[in-house]
């Protein structure tokens, strides 16, 4: 799980600091449960899955609908976002939204 937390957070764009922040977190608590030295509370794994706008299944069981090529472009993007500011990443999403889903 701690492989997944990880992998998740980078797919949102987030460094350790910022998440520890959004989630009240200090953050060295992420770096231990990043590399498997803290367990994760189930309170934490909800808290986790809402931000980084993850399944809690795939956090806990690893079971992903992501296909593994894509993640790469997912990374680019997310990091990529995250340097627009708040008003920009808005209208992206927007935009996002509008994209039919499969």
């Amino acid at each position: 799980m701690a492989s997944r937390l990880k992998q998740a957070r980078s797919l949102s764009g987030l460094s350790q600091a910022q998440a520890a922040l959004k989630l009240g977190l200090q953050r060295p608590a992420i770096s231990e449960l990043e590399s498997a030295k803290r367990k994760v509370s189930a309170e934490e794994i909800l808290l986790f899955a809402q931000l980084y706008k993850v399944d809690p299944t795939w956090l806990l069981m690893g079971e992903s609908e992501i296909d593994p090529s894509l993640e790469q472009d997912m990374q680019y993007a997310a990091r990529e976002l995250s340097k627009l500011s708040r008003n920009d990443m808005d209208k992206v999403l927007h935009v996002i939204k509008l994209f039919p889903k499969e």
